[in-house]
């Protein structure tokens, strides 16, 4: 790797047409968790123009279509939609959830001796690093935080000019591999009519200054702050372009500073290794970076479906790595039951927690006494360090 480089990550915000759905998706997964942990849900969501359609399966409690129908109007409204091409109360709302396939069912419930299996195969991917108090990527970090204050303002009142769309990409200059300086920000925000580029600039400024640390910004040229660069945005969200769940896995994860699986999150139930085993890689690369054993880390989980452990572990420091990173690997399957059900019990992923993580990214959070966001826990470190020294 250069030690000398630009590097960009972008974030996309809860109003983006995207987002939205996963949103949707994502309270799907916490209304059936939320009657029945034991619940198996995989929905999908598609939003256009005054419009929404869910697919998916699911197998748990009786939740009846209009229940459903009414918690994706409180998702739409919350978020903020109440424009002419997208609102929450007029919007046409399709329901095509049905029944898991037996199939599947077969090869993945624990029966007899044998032990729940992966609901799916797949590769998962963790990684932490030492770049930001969270050990998050600084660009996508700083970048999911300009939105969140906008979107924060924009909900409370205090920013009545913007509207739910949003994005933002914020690139840094590395130095012997370490974030140095920003050299370009991209806001680009939907807003009510009759503001111009200049008024718009003026309107996100703060956001920049405020979610940015300024010794990033000491030499930051105002030509390199890009705001609406189209010079107007105003149909915005599902009614500007279509929107679909999981289509944001970069944003989602580590903004393209690490390697990605491929599966998304949104609207699975922690069955799905997809959603649980990547929760689980992330949780033990922060452990190995917040115990000082490495600057970096990256972790990857293999899976098939109906097998319980991993057919793969993989760890990759970078180089930066203090410790052997054997010592590292071979202490991973002592500490954590990586199988879907040991992940799910150690993270406590049974719980109607998984709206706040469908914006913002799923990762750099902090976790709650309640149980959100419980992978983002240091609480191996500890003996991380002890079992590698």
């Amino acid at each position: 790797m250069e030690k000398s480089y630009l590097f960009t990550s972008e974030s996309v915000s809860e109003g983006h047409p995207d987002k939205v759905c996963d949103r949707i998706s994502d309270m799907v997964v916490d209304a059936y968790l939320s009657m029945d942990d034991a619940s198996k849900v995989a929905c999908e969501t598609l939003a256009t123009t005054n419009k929404v359609v869910l697919a998916g399966e699911v197998r748990g409690p009786n939740i009846s279509k209009d229940d459903i129908i009414e918690k994706v109007r409180e998702c739409i409204k919350d978020i903020g939609y109440e424009q002419k091409g997208f609102h929450w109360k007029h919007a046409n709302i399709e329901y095509h959830l049905h029944k898991q396939s037996a199939d599947i069912a077969m090869g993945v419930e624990a029966d007899g001796n044998k032990d729940e299996g992966a609901g799916d195969q797949g590769i998962m991917f963790g990684y932490a690093c030492n770049e930001t108090d969270e050990l998050m990527p600084a660009p996508i970090y700083y970048s999911h935080k300009i939105l969140r204050l906008m979107a924060q303002d924009r909900k409370n009142g205090n920013s009545k000019k913007l509207e739910p769309d949003s994005k933002s990409q914020v690139t840094f200059k590395y130095i012997n591999g370490k974030p140095e300086k920003v050299t370009s920000v991209v806001i680009s925000t939907q807003h009510q009519e009759g503001l111009n580029q200049n008024d718009i600039k003026e309107l996100v400024r703060p956001y920049l200054e405020k979610s940015i640390p300024h010794k990033f910004l000491d030499d930051f040229s105002d030509e390199n702050f890009y705001v609406n660069p189209t010079g107007n945005f105003v149909i915005g969200g599902p009614d500007g372009d279509t929107g679909l769940t999981g289509r944001k896995i970069i944003v989602d994860t580590y903004g393209g500073s690490a390697p990605h699986g491929g599966g998304a999150f949104s609207g699975k139930d922690p069955s799905k290794v997809d959603r649980s085993a990547a929760y689980a890689a992330r949780y033990l690369a922060k452990n190995i970076v917040s115990a000082g054993l490495s600057e970096q880390c990256i972790i990857q989980l293999a899976y098939a479906i109906g097998v319980s452990q991993p057919l793969s572990i993989y760890i990759n420091t970078n180089g930066t790595n203090k410790v052997d990173e054997n010592k590292i690997l071979n202490a991973i399957p002592e500490l954590l039951d990586l199988s879907p059900r040991g992940i799910r019990e150690h993270l406590d992923l049974r719980k109607p927690i998984y709206q706040p993580t469908s914006a913002y990214g799923h990762f750099g959070r902090q976790p709650t006494d309640d149980g959100f966001f419980s992978w983002e826990r240091t609480d191996l470190a500890d003996v991380l360090k002890t079992t590698c020294s």
